[in-house]
């Protein structure tokens, strides 16, 4: 046996080896510095904006300080936006942007910028969620290919010159909130999808017609044009109905099921205002036989007709927030005795009806205080209809915008966060696989009467993701499109892959969300100062840089005697919002921690019959 090396031999190789790995941590991202150095070099800077750009020091976080770069954090040289607006750049959009990839925000707006976007432009920074390129001199037909920035909540191109017509593709952006195409060349009709929004994202385009700039399309006919028109409407549609009738009287009726097939357009995430005729379709009277499986034997059965009378044939007036929006459509529905049900419509269900009614009885067994009961379920046809308990106070991201309303006190913002903890560690820690949620928002807490926290939507990624070997890519949540904008954790934006972690991170949103009164998102009024544009943990990273983080706290919070306890809460929160997964706390750690806060209240109780005993962590030791 050959003798082992000293000591001090030993230990120095421990130290080589260590070097490049901590070096590569302290220093910037090579292609963020790439992508800055290559955007300063192809834009023309003649107000000299970009002159103090620097790339001399390379201390982790030196980036970070440039001005117009966002990072996601201080102490990490990763660029989340490029906010340019103003600089003066003359130039075309710039391909460096693609070394910019981890990018949420692009704003180039009011410049001199010219050309075309580029049809690449999704791709290079595949995860942006606000473009402005607004107030510059672009030209060019809209790519289609913006449709591929599936993450898009604001679209801003006024003020160019844009021409030819706005792409369909555009209606696929459902994230989309804001939309600005005023003052450009646009002509044609503007896709029905996009007819939501007003009429101000369209003014300034004389070539634009369809709602909502005008009622139809098209020029006005004349007197004797328009009555050709006329007559032969009404010779063909005289003519159809007796060759309808012909064909009727050969034939019989077609049947109800054979006259729609779901698919294309019709299959994926239509909404309730704009899918009547799946609605009208359930109508059929061998449809509405259809009956609703119950996990737990009911007195009387319910028939899909009993839900269709419950929200009047799901009407828009029934819709309610309760989880996801993008995987379905939840109603109120009341029924004859008076119970109240929550039953939500799944835009897209690629799995076979056996797949899905196993899964449905996995996900029935999850029982729980702070989980929202799923009470269960009907097929019919190709229609995937959840039906759950009703949560009387709504969704937590509901009540804490809800105008007019007097705040939620300190107390019940205590019991909510430590109710929602305490289901989420029972997912995570109470089976020896893992329940990932996924899918974690304010949307997705839903308050009984009581105001107690129980998390829907579990399992819910499982139904609308799909299956391995059952084709095609339809599904909101394949390939990391996940989670709601503000939820999701830095690391998804190169490993889309559900972890604990992840769901932590999300949560650890949600505990922000409830001490600051703000949402994910974006932050409003005078809070986040002028020109600010990140998101909640943006905004409250940069407040805890500057060694002002009780502005983060709500107003009506302060000074009331729990400011202990408020600052134990946000510093749990930012153990939840860590960078590094591995950093941040676990959810046996966290509701553990939420509970101690709350020692004296009526929100520590003991679940014994729910333990938390699989998947902890080292530190894990409460």
């Amino acid at each position: 046996m050959p003798p082992s090396p000293p000591p001090l031999l030993l230990l120095l190789a421990v130290l080589l080896a260590a070097a490049p790995a901590a070096a590569q941590s302290a220093t910037p991202r090579e292609d963020d510095v790439r992508c800055l150095k290559e955007v300063k070099a192809e834009l023309r800077d003649p107000d000299g904006r970009l002159s103090a750009w620097s790339f001399g020091n390379t201390s982790a976080g030196a980036l970070c300080l440039l001005s117009g770069v966002s990072c996601w954090n201080p102490q990490e040289s990763r660029i989340i936006g490029l906010s340019l607006s103003g600089f003066g750049l003359q130039g075309g959009i710039p391909s460096a942007l693609q070394f910019c990839s981890a990018a949420t925000t692009l704003d180039l707006s009011n410049n001199a910028l010219v050309g075309v976007i580029p049809p690449a432009l999704c791709d290079w920074i595949p995860f942006v969620v606000n473009l402005d390129l607004s107030g510059n001199q672009l030209s060019g037909q809209l790519p289609s290919e913006l449709a591929n920035c599936r993450f898009l909540n604001s679209l801003k191109l006024s003020g160019n010159s844009f021409s030819g017509q706005i792409p369909d593709s555009l209606g696929r952006l459902d994230r989309l909130k804001s939309l600005d195409l005023s003052d450009n060349r646009l002509d044609g009709q503007i896709p029905p999808q996009l007819a939501t929004f007003g009429k101000d994202s369209f003014a300034g385009n004389k070539g634009l017609c369809g709602r909502p700039v005008s009622s139809r399309c098209g020029r006005a006919l004349s007197g004797a044009g328009l009555g050709i028109v006329i007559a032969a409407g009404v010779f063909g549609a005289a003519a159809s109905l007796l060759l309808a009738f012909f064909f009727w009287r050969c034939t019989g009726k077609s049947k109800g099921g054979r006259r729609r097939r779901r698919g294309g357009s019709e299959s994926g995430g239509g909404s309730a205002e704009d899918g009547s005729w799946w609605a009208e379709r359930l109508r059929a009277a061998h449809n509405r036989l259809a009956p609703v499986s119950l996990f737990q034997k009911p007195i009387v059965k319910v028939k899909l007709a009993d839900l269709m009378a419950a929200t009047q044939d799901f009407s828009t007036s029934h819709i309610v927030v309760a989880g996801s929006s993008r995987a379905g459509t939840a109603y109120r529905a009341v029924l004859r005795d008076g119970s109240a049900l929550t039953v939500k419509r799944l835009h897209s269900c690629p799995l076979s009806e056996k797949a899905f009614r196993a899964e449905m009885g996995r996900v029935g067994q999850l029982r729980h205080p702070n989980i929202v009961p799923l009470l269960g379920f009907c097929v019919v046809e190709d229609e995937r209809l959840l039906v759950y308990k009703h949560m009387e106070s709504g969704a937590l991201s509901s009540v804490m915008k809800e105008p007019g309303e007097a705040p939620l006190d300190w107390a019940t913002r205590l019991r909510i966060a430590v109710g929602a903890a305490r289901g989420l560690a029972w997912l995570h820690h109470g089976f020896q696989v893992p329940q990932i949620h996924q899918n974690l928002s304010s949307s997705a807490v839903l308050l009984d009467e009581d105001y107690e926290a129980r998390f829907t939507d579990v399992g819910l990624t499982r139904l609308v993701r799909m299956a391995p070997g059952e084709g095609g890519d339809t599904s909101p949540f394949l390939n990391g499109d996940f989670g709601e904008y503000g939820y999701v954790a830095p690391e998804c934006a190169s490993n889309p892959v559900a972890t604990m972690k992840g769901d932590v991170y999300a949560f650890g949103v949600i505990l922000l969300e409830l001490v600051s009164g703000q949402e994910a998102a974006t932050v409003t009024g005078d809070a986040a100062g002028e020109g600010f544009k990140g998101t909640l943990v943006d905004w409250v990273n940069q407040l805890k840089a500057s060694g002002r983080i009780g502005d983060a706290v709500h107003k009506s919070l302060r000074g009331n005697g729990h400011d202990s306890e408020i600052d134990e809460f946000v510093k749990i929160a930012f153990a939840c919002i860590m960078v590094h997964p591995r950093e941040r706390f676990s959810m046996y750690r966290v509701y553990h921690s939420l509970k101690s806060i709350g020692q004296g209240r009526d929100v520590s109780e003991q679940f014994d019959e729910f333990p938390l005993a699989y998947n902890k962590d080292e530190s894990d030791t409460m």
